[in-house]
């Protein structure tokens, strides 16, 4: 009798305990529909957004290729018009027709680059170059700039400079371009100056900081690019911002001065890819500025390391792509060289 009293007591609980285990199973089944229904939505949504990336980044090339053409094309004839007998009216509309030219093609290829930055496709061009004419084709395209605005500039190479290296020829050409593009944008009189040399392994502690630690290794060597002007300078307030996209300095120095914001934003990536550290310093608005960067680069034994420093002014009446520069750079067997960009800083 109390055995039955006490199996007929167990019997609800054991139907409890299964109703119970089966409505966990069956919310355990719903929402592994749902998470199976959520996976292949993200999926379809992961497809889309790469077809969409795709569709953007042929956009874009084409579009950049397509704008690029007639737009150095406008950039040269330019150039070579600004040669020509002409009056101060003509002169001043020619170099309209130049500094915006110029603009647009530096916004073409900020645009074509962040597009490729943002969604992780670009990757560095690893190959040897010549390091120093590297440096003689920026003169050759900030000269022309800087000498409408009668400023100075002048570069100069450390005696340890290697003449090759191994890198992204490209990318430090155009980080370099822009570095001295923004110098001479900003400086209204005065000079402009280019130092590079090389970061000596046991001097590397002092370029490290939260998101850089330079490690000397071999093969590998980091070059340091300074480059200063006499400009409007920028406010504490504002360095801090300056590699920000799209951000535009506050200062009342540079009021006038209109860019896409991209610039150094590009250049930070860039020299980031090539494992270094980019930096601004300024005393204030007014007071010019030193833009600084360090990239890591590999040693090539292909070309004989210079004897001594090499340096170019550009004042008046000297020319750095003139035919004095000319024999200097045929000496060193550069004079096959010829400029594989257009100005555009």
């Amino acid at each position: 009798m109390s055995m039955n009293w006490s199996s007929s007591r167990s019997s609800p609980i054991r139907v409890a305990v299964a109703l119970s285990h089966a409505a966990i199973l069956e919310e355990s089944m719903r929402a592994r529909d749902l998470l199976m229904d959520q996976n292949v939505a993200l999926d379809l949504a992961r497809r889309e957004a790469e077809m969409a990336i795709r569709a953007r980044n042929d956009f874009l090339a084409v579009m950049n290729h397509e704008m690029r053409t007639p737009m150095n094309a406008i950039i040269a004839l330019s150039s070579l018009l600004l040669e020509t007998e002409l009056t101060p009216e003509q002169r001043l509309m020619v170099e309209t027709v130049l500094k915006s030219s110029n603009l647009l093609a530096t916004l073409i290829n900020d645009v074509l680059d962040l597009s490729k930055l943002e969604d992780g496709s670009f990757e560095l061009d690893i190959s040897a170059f010549n390091l120093h004419a590297v440096f003689k084709e920026v003169m050759s395209f900030v000269k022309p700039i800087a000498a409408i605005k009668k400023l100075s500039v002048s570069v100069m190479l450390s005696p340890d400079l290697p003449l090759s290296a191994i890198g992204d020829e490209k990318r430090l050409m155009q980080t370099i371009l822009n570095v001295c593009g923004n110098a001479v944008k900003f400086t209204k009189e005065g000079h402009i100056s280019l130092l590079a040399s090389v970061v000596k392994p046991d001097a590397l502690r002092e370029f490290r900081s939260t998101d850089f630690h330079p490690v000397a290794t071999d093969g590998h060597f980091y070059v340091k690019v300074q480059v200063k002007d006499t400009g409007c300078g920028i406010s504490p307030q504002d360095l801090s911002h300056v590699f920000t996209k799209f951000a535009h300095t506050q200062s009342g120095g540079n009021q006038g001065y209109n860019g896409s914001g991209l610039g150094l934003a590009i250049c930070k990536r860039f020299v980031s890819l090539m494992g270094g550290h980019i930096w601004l310093e300024s005393d204030g608005a007014g007071k010019g500025c030193t833009a600084t960067f360090v990239v890591k680069l590999g040693a090539c034994d292909a070309y004989q390391q210079p004897a001594v420093p090499l340096v170019w002014p550009s004042h008046a009446g000297s020319d750095p792509s003139g035919p004095a520069a000319a024999a200097r750079w045929e000496e060193r067997g550069l004079s096959n060289l010829k400029p594989r960009y257009q100005r555009s800083i």
